[in-house]
């Protein structure tokens, strides 16, 4: 009797392992096998900025794949756009996280000093007398102006993170070569609106004319104020003149 309460108790014990819920272990992120993985992951050949003498290039250097943490930045799509709001750049933009010097008489290819840590470096253009190379460098912050000096192959920042990249065609040379012109957040930019939490203060109203026609399809159109309201604090920049020490001045 008691051998058979003992079976009893045994069965009973099995029986309620088998039923209690289990706690899945912690899992990361899994990398293949190393030879999968060189086939993925192979260095890609770098993008070429030629002079016009083409005596000269800028090679640009790129990741093949974005990392799981530049995936996960914020992306707003207003108006066609797509913005990382904290950056104030394009979310989908193609940034370099090295540059180097071709010289092309010579086959010399020079390493650039004085580079950012982590660069993410984007939006280039050519000085005047291309042989400055203006840029800019994409941090956790915003976004910062940066230039490489081709001669003496060193890179040095102008601002800080202040430059508004949304609309794109952010630097632009004075014709002499001794400053630039660059759009920066203005002073007066207000906070944007969290549309997922914030209460309509009205109808959004669609009207029509009542005539037939071919309706386009365009992406991410503004559908509300609120919409409009983080357009514009978005895309508007105020215009600064920075010369090439650094020293910045309303335009």
């Amino acid at each position: 009797m008691q051998l058979h309460r003992l079976r009893l108790r045994a069965a009973a014990l099995c029986f309620a392992v088998i039923l209690s819920p289990t706690v899945p272990a912690a899992t990361e992120y899994q990398k293949p096998a190393e030879e999968i993985l060189q086939l993925v992951d192979v260095k890609r050949a770098p993008y070429f900025l030629m002079n016009d003498s083409q005596d000269t290039a800028l090679m640009l250097y790129r990741d093949t794949y974005k990392t799981i943490a530049e995936l996960s930045e914020e992306e707003l799509r207003l108006g066609g756009l797509r913005i990382d709001p904290k950056a104030n750049i394009g979310s989908r933009d193609t940034f370099y996280n090295d540059l180097k010097i071709q010289r092309i008489n010579s086959q010399q290819t020079v390493e650039i000093a004085g580079l950012p840590d982590s660069p993410r470096l984007s939006n280039f253009a050519w000085s005047p007398d291309q042989q400055k190379m203006a840029m800019t460098h994409k941090t956790p912050n915003g976004i910062e102006l940066w230039v490489v000096d081709l001669k003496t192959a060193k890179a040095k920042r102008l601002t800080k993170a202040i430059l508004n990249a949304n609309m794109r065609d952010v630097i632009n040379w004075f014709a002499d070569g001794s400053a630039l012109l660059v759009k920066v957040v203005p002073d007066d930019r207000q906070p944007l609106i969290n549309t997922e939490s914030a209460t309509p203060t009205g109808p959004t109203v669609s009207v029509s004319d009542g005539k037939k026609a071919q309706n386009r399809t365009y992406q991410d159109l503004l559908k509300n104020k609120n919409d409009e309201f983080n357009f514009e604090q978005l895309t508007r920049a105020a215009l600064v003149k920075v010369d090439l020490n650094g020293n910045a001045s309303n335009w």
